[in-house]
């Protein structure tokens, strides 16, 4: 038996009587109604599945129009119950009309009971399928919610930061693409967050993938996915990065790292506005807002044939450049009580706070690594410390003021180098661990190391 309800209306009782006989031996609850009146204030009328509705019931009239008016009062109350209207009056524009208002389908009287009996089923199964749907489309925008909800924390209200994110709201209006810039560990991913969040695909997914850790020969199965059997280990169809983001945002860092022919196959899928998967022909449209970040120079790339030109135009429509920490001034205090704030949490030592001393310690540090070395170092203080005041000897930084270093003492190439030499070192040459520590992948650590002996 199908566990549907069915809700019969008719100003015929024998029409009541026996399509309540045909339907309760297949479905498990059928209720009628003599008097369509009381269709306003049938209860629960958004549980019914399915509701057989006759089309005429004042005496002499046989337009339909009284079915029609029923099946959208139907319709008010209960959107997604089937409704299928029934007539001894069969006219093609009736039937087109009713179909066109709402209607599952159209039964004319007298019917024939096993066609009747197919299209009650089909109609409950059109009820199901659109149950189903609903309940898919409520689960992608809770799954699109989950992904884009908690990351988008830009802390700071120095007159640097103020000002990128004045930029940002003008440009997330657009669907134009961006390019941002800035130092590793400057915020580049919160800043593209920021302008998928306030454009008009923020109910969509932000998807970001991480240039410099793809490997050259997934390139295209990674961004543009792949058929089963195309490759060795194509052991199932896969949809890539730029299929996932479809009418989202995507968001490609580390764009300095890529090769030449690399940059090619993304050049031809942003101007195409479409891909094709490894190991098919067919091309598949794609709606994105492309967001891009790199820390390099990407112009000095192109002079040293490094980059294609073709594909910094496209991708460079809007550039954003995002300050270093050194030049938020105001900003590195309010970073790190927001950071101890929650590792202090996180660790479970409530009330941990910093003293002046401290304070000015951090003040007085350049931060080489930005937002990403700050957050680092606040953790770090916060597992070691021992009391509930962190002091200067609990930031195991090391500050040098500026005008000691010089205008040209030191490039930010050897700062990023001494960086990466320093955390193999605290970690025993492991990789991994300094990857972890530097806050980015262990294939772009790799790469800023061969990039160092070229």
């Amino acid at each position: 038996m199908i566990d549907a309800k069915i809700l019969v209306v008719d100003d015929n009782k024998s029409v009541l009587s026996a399509l309540e006989i045909l339907l309760q031996f297949e479905y498990k609850s059928v209720q009628t109604l003599f008097n369509p009146n009381q269709i306003s204030s049938f209860p629960k009328l958004e549980e019914i599945d399915i509701v057989l509705l006759d089309m005429n019931f004042s005496a002499g009239v046989n337009t339909g129009n009284e079915g029609l008016f029923w099946l959208n009062e139907i319709k008010k109350k209960s959107p997604n119950t089937s409704v299928i209207l029934m007539t001894a009056y069969g006219a093609v524009d009736l039937a087109v009309s009713a179909l066109k208002q709402g209607a599952a389908d159209f039964i004319l009287k007298p019917w024939n009971n096993e066609r009747l009996m197919a299209t009650v089923k089909s109609a409950y199964e059109l009820r199901k399928s659109k149950q189903e749907i609903r309940k898919l489309k409520k689960k992608e925008s809770n799954l699109k919610q989950v992904i884009n909800e908690g990351k988008n924390a830009i802390i700071g209200n120095s007159k640097a930061l103020t000002s990128v994110l004045t930029l940002v709201k003008k440009v997330a209006k657009t669907d134009v693409n961006v390019l941002i810039t800035g130092e590793n560990g400057t915020g580049k991913e919160l800043i593209a967050r920021e302008v998928h969040r306030l454009s008009a695909r923020k109910d969509e997914v932000f998807i970001g993938v991480d240039m410099g850790s793809i490997a050259e020969n997934l390139f295209e199965s990674e961004l543009f996915g792949h058929l089963k059997g195309s490759f060795t280990d194509a052991k199932e169809d896969r949809v890539g990065k730029f299929e996932a983001a479809h009418q989202g945002s995507l968001f490609l860092d580390e764009m300095g790292n890529l090769s030449l022919q690399m940059q090619a196959k993304l050049l031809s899928a942003i101007q195409n506005k479409s891909i094709v998967r490894v190991g098919s022909n067919k091309q598949i449209a794609v709606d994105i807002r492309l967001i891009c970040a790199t820390n390099c120079n990407l112009e000095q790339m192109v002079t040293d044939g490094l980059f294609r030109e073709d594909l910094l135009y496209r991708i460079n429509t809007i550039h954003i450049e995002v300050p270093p920490l050194r030049e938020r001034e105001g900003d590195i205090l309010i970073l790190a009580d927001f950071f101890l704030k929650q590792f202090a949490g996180k660790y479970d030592k409530p009330g941990l706070r910093t003293n002046h001393a401290a304070q000015e310690k951090l003040l007085d540090y350049q931060w080489p690594g930005n937002i990403r070395e700050l957050q680092h170092t606040m953790e770090r203080a916060v597992i070691l410390s021992e009391g509930d005041v962190l002091k200067p000897s609990d930031f195991l930084i090391h500050p040098k003021p500026l005008h000691e270093m010089g205008s040209s003492a030191v490039t930010l190439d050897d700062m990023e180098q001494q960086m990466i030499a320093k955390a193999l070192e605290q970690n025993d040459g492991n990789y991994s661990a300094a990857a972890e520590q530097l806050g980015i992948s262990r294939q772009t650590l790799y790469n800023k190391l061969k990039k160092k002996q070229s």
